[in-house]
């Protein structure tokens, strides 16, 4: 049987929003199957009895459960549902060893390990638990649903596919086999100066404030909620990044290959204005071609909404229609 490590959590509140006075919060663990111990905070809405239906949320990709996931699993515990929200192996309050890595399974597993452990709770109902992934986390979250048929739902929020877009660039910009092959070589030559030197480089965080006036705008709607009003001791992208080859992996393996074949119900939801727009766009066209499950199937397109205001603007995320759409479709 897999031993769970002791993890050194924060018992104070040191989120990057409000505490609500509607929900209880503590902190908990549970491990994957890969012997990784993971954190999380719970948020239980007061004076509730019976068995609860239950979601769990990561993202974004490079954040902390401290941030924009929080916010979320708080809010919808308000509306009656146990939530978690974890930080994935390798980074946050989380176990895992070296830091800083990400990998397309067992990120995906830790996904499904957040439902091995609310799934047996004594006050969730284990045939009403559903996920929500943010940004890179959208994808993983797409991938999981494709693999764990306990999932009744699962909601993707201005999603990010990690697989794309370490593979293509943004954009796509870097897709041909020339561009790829020169990013794999170099990645492999800093591998071996790495190896040499027994240490591990970080690729670094967004760009600190003030960002030039000439970069993209995404860059600086990137640094100015990780740098800015949400940053966090924690979270890498606050901080100095993913270790430099902590992506590698994610090149060669499409996540979302096997997509259309999710039975269950999916919302993705996405700006219009985000520059990651066209993730959300062709996932859901990905999802629905040549599937026979598309009726439970639903892009959401946010008119003038950036990437970042489905991280935190409360007037922007779809509160109302993500607990509408967790309801029709069995997690309620």
């Amino acid at each position: 049987m897999l031993k769970m490590a002791e993890l050194n959590l924060v018992t104070d509140w040191d989120k990057t929003f409000p505490k609500s006075d509607k929900v209880n919060h503590k902190k908990a663990t549970f491990i994957n199957k890969y012997g990784i111990t993971l954190a999380a905070d719970m948020y239980i809405p007061m004076n509730v009895e019976g068995k609860l239906s239950a979601i769990a949320v990561c993202g974004p990709f490079g954040a902390v459960k401290e941030q924009c996931s929080g916010l979320y699993a708080q809010t919808m515990a308000e509306r009656g549902y146990l939530t978690i929200a974890f930080d994935p192996s390798f980074t946050g309050e989380s176990g895992g060893q070296p830091r800083y890595m990400a990998s397309p399974d067992i990120n995906t597993e830790d996904f499904m390990a957040a439902v091995d452990f609310l799934s047996v709770q004594d006050n969730v109902d284990a045939d009403k638990i559903g996920i929500i992934g943010i940004c890179g986390w959208g994808g993983m979250a797409l991938n999981t649903a494709a693999l764990d048929t306990r999932i009744k739902a699962t909601i993707v929020s201005t999603m990010y596919d990690m697989t794309r877009v370490n593979a293509n660039g943004y954009f796509d910009s870097e897709n041909t086999e020339e561009q790829r092959y020169e990013k794999k070589k170099a990645m492999n030559m800093l591998r071996t100066e790495e190896y040499k030197k027994g240490e591990y480089s970080r690729a670094g965080g967004c760009l600190p404030l003030p960002v030039p006036e000439e970069a993209p705008f995404y860059v600086k709607d990137y640094s100015e909620y990780y740098k800015g009003r949400c940053y966090h001791a924690r979270s890498l992208n606050s901080n100095e990044g993913w270790n430099s080859l902590g992506c590698q992996s994610f090149m060669n393996q499409p996540i979302l290959k096997y997509s259309n074949e999710i039975r269950s119900a999916v919302l993705i939801m996405h700006g219009d204005k985000a520059h990651s727009y066209y993730f959300g766009k062709d996932a859901y066209d990905a999802m629905v071609k040549d599937s026979q499950y598309t009726a439970n199937k639903e892009l959401l397109t946010i008119p003038g909404a950036v990437h970042t205001d489905l991280y935190d603007n409360l007037e922007v995320i779809p509160f109302d229609k993500m607990e509408k759409f967790f309801i029709e479709n069995g997690v309620d």
